[in-house]
């Protein structure tokens, strides 16, 4: 595949090359969704609460600096991806929560990706998301300090996401949207490959399932995006 190729736009359709066996060579055989080829149908129902059931969602500790002589903060949100290039993200604090008022002040803030060994420090931290209180403490996770940004870490956490600040949004009734660019990306040695792409096998991370706020880790995978049109480059 062409450098112009592995940059494209997963929506820039490209020809069919040697980028199957390529996918073959890298990821080993996909797991086939539905060897039958036919997508199954069931009788479907109106549950009686309508719910935001989009199973699965990030478990994400996100940091911020405290007020002053206050302590800094740890709190749970909702996260999503805005876009890959240039690299954005979008958060969804709700105002009771220590960390809304905080990111207003200090513009930036660092979400830090738990694995399943944090499952019970997260748990604490989400249970206290809206009291004002050493949550390193509380939770027995470890202060670190961001690089490009004026804002705490968690150590343990094997994936550190720095961000920014540049669009704010207040949703009714009690929410405020963060847009936020990504100045900055750290890992852990080994959570991945030479050229930046994740190896999830290395990263036992987990996800929470809205619908019956379960966590659960990754299970098998079962294709990538960009498989039907034979590519293996992206990676946002």
């Amino acid at each position: 595949m062409t450098t112009k190729a592995a940059t494209a736009s997963r929506r820039v359709f490209l020809k069919q090359s040697s980028a199957l066996l390529v996918m073959g060579l890298l990821w080993g055989p996909a797991v086939e969704p539905n060897p039958g080829g036919k997508m199954k149908k069931g009788k479907r129902i109106q549950l009686p609460e309508a719910g935001p059931m989009i199973p699965p969602v990030p478990a994400i500790l996100l940091t911020v600096n405290g007020k002053t002589g206050g302590p800094d903060e740890i709190s749970v949100v909702w996260t999503f991806v805005v876009e890959g290039k240039p690299p954005q993200i979008g958060i969804s604090v709700h105002k009771q929560q220590v960390a809304n008022e905080l990111i207003k002040t200090h513009g930036e803030f660092v979400l830090n990706l738990p694995v399943a060994d944090m499952v019970i420090a997260f748990d604490r931290v989400d249970m206290s998301s809206s009291r004002v209180g050493d949550k390193f403490k509380l939770s027995g996770l470890t202060r670190g300090k961001a690089i490009k940004v004026n804002a705490p870490t968690v150590e343990e956490s094997p994936i550190q996401v720095e961000c920014k600040v540049f669009n704010t949004i207040e949703v009714p009734p009690a929410r405020t949207l963060f847009l936020a660019e990504v100045v900055a990306t750290t890992i852990h040695v080994g959570v991945c490959d030479d050229k930046g792409r994740l190896m999830v096998d290395n990263v036992p991370f987990f996800g929470m399932t809205a619908g019956s706020g379960e966590f659960y880790t990754m299970g098998k995978r079962v294709g990538n995006i960009g498989m039907t049109k034979n590519r293996t480059d992206i990676k946002y």
